[in-house]
Order: structure tokens, then C-alpha cells, then sequence
């Protein structure tokens, strides 16, 4: 799945699947400005930053179980989001500091760097990396991703792919070559 913010006309938290079918609103109340998302892959949790309503909060996968895990002005100019363990991350734009927050009750705030320049954390951590299974969009014999001739995108669960091509070129009626 991908999980994305949007903040247009309607401001929501959304998701879809890799090849952009099945798009779902998950959050889309109560919601004005999500800047920055993170994901507990092993809880399936989605956690965002809201700017202007200056907190952050958390729901599952299906939208459900929403609760604010911090708010007030220290959330104002948060932007990047990233999850490890039992805090959040996340870069203060104000003063370009990396901030860690205690994700189950908002305490335990705490300064860790200061920085030059930052919009966006992410950790990296051989416990935080999914395993990899088989999957549609391995390559094929021939060397093309899922057999197909450029683009390969995963769709409904990881045994079933969607191929799609460049800009200027139009999918063949075999799905999969590009013209």
C-alpha cells in the first residue's frame, strides 16, 4: 500500500495500492494541514504531523482507533516524520533541531541535534526493514520487472502487478509491452 497526505480543498490522509487503484480515505475529518506521515509497519499504524491544528496524531490502517499523541506550539513547525521503537521522530524547521517524542503519550520530548539544514528524517535500521518475499514485479527471465517492458507496480497484494509505461509511450494490448 502507499499512504500519502493531501491538503488541497478537503484535507485527508489516504491510501491506495502501489498501482493507484483502490484509493481510500482514512482520515478526512477533523483534519486541516497534514504535512508529514510515518508508518509502524508492524502495528499498522499511521501517524501524521497537522501543522495548522498543530498536533500529532495517530490512527490503524482502516482509519479507526484515532488518538492525538502530542499537541500544542512545539508541533508548529514540524516537518518529516519517522518511527522507531517507541518514539517518533521528527525535525523542528524553527530552529532545525531533530526532536524525539515518546509516541504512546506525547512526553519525554526531547532535543537530540541540532542541524543546518533539515525537512525530512527517515530511520534506517536492519529491525525496521520489511522482509522480502517473492512478489509479481520480480524480474522475469528475460530481465524485465514483472514482464513488463518499463514500469512495474505492485496492485492489490504483492502477487498481482499493474504495468504501465514512460511518458510519451501507451500500454500494448498484451498489458505488459510499451508502444
Amino acid at each position: 500500500k502507499l499512504f500519502f497526505t493531501d491538503y488541497g480543498n478537503a484535507a485527508k490522509v489516504e491510501r491506495c495500492d502501489m498501482d493507484g487503484m483502490n484509493r481510500t480515505w482514512i482520515v478526512n475529518a477533523k483534519i486541516e494541514q497534514p504535512t508529514a506521515l510515518a508508518l509502524d509497519l508492524i502495528n499498522k499504524y499511521v501517524y501524521w504531523v497537522d501543522v495548522y491544528l498543530d498536533s500529532v496524531e495517530v490512527v490503524d490502517y482502516q482509519g479507526r482507533k484515532r488518538h492525538t499523541i502530542i499537541k500544542g506550539k512545539q508541533i508548529r513547525h514540524l516537518c518529516g516524520l519517522a518511527v522507531f521503537e517507541n518514539y517518533l521522530y521528527t525535525v523542528n524547521s524553527d530552529n532545525v533541531s531533530i526532536l524525539r517524542i515518546n509516541r504512546y503519550n506525547g512526553t519525554d520530548v526531547q532535543s537530540l541535534a541540532g542541524l543546518d539544514n533539515a525537512k525530512e528524517i527517515r530511520v534506517y535500521q536492519k529491525r525496521t526493514q520489511a522482509a522480502v518475499r517473492s512478489h509479481a514485479c520480480e524480474a522475469d527471465p528475460y530481465g524485465l520487472p514483472g514482464g513488463c517492458s518499463h514500469i512495474c507496480l505492485l496492485s492489490s497484494s504483492y502477487k498481482a502487478r499493474t504495468c504501465r509505461c514512460r511518458t510519451g509511450f501507451i500500454l500494448g494490448s498484451d498489458g505488459r509491452s510499451c508502444k
